[in-house]
């Protein structure tokens, strides 16, 4: 199983960044998949979810309505679509399954003027 995370980078307040999460190594179209975010200092948290078929959508109180969570299940890829950023949105992002398995690397968003 591997997961890998990237589009992350250094955005203004305000601005808006695409994450993307590339799995392989399990039936991707089949799992619950989610993001969560670490900040420096700071335990894990989720960010947001969507299940495997007809892509419901859950979100952290936090992200709602500035994130949206999307996947294409023919490109086994989970995305994290993050606009109107804040600089607490700082963090190490990362994408799993439900249940989960291991970790992928993350990606740094930095949110900064």
């Amino acid at each position: 199983v591997q997961l890998v995370e990237s589009g992350g980078g250094l955005v203004q307040p305000g601005g808006s960044l695409r994450l993307s999460c590339a799995a392989s190594g399990f039936t991707f179209s089949s799992y619950e998949m989610r993001w969560f975010r670490q900040a420096q200092g700071k335990e894990r948290e989720w960010v947001a979810s969507i299940t495997p078929t007809w892509g419901a959508t859950n979100y952290a109180d936090s992200v709602k309505g500035r994130f949206t969570v999307s996947r294409d299940n023919s490109r086994n890829t989970l995305y994290l679509q993050m606009n109107s950023l804040k600089a607490e949105d700082t963090a190490v992002y990362y994408c799993n399954r439900f249940p989960a398995t291991n970790w992928g690397q993350g990606t740094q968003v930095t949110v900064s003027s």
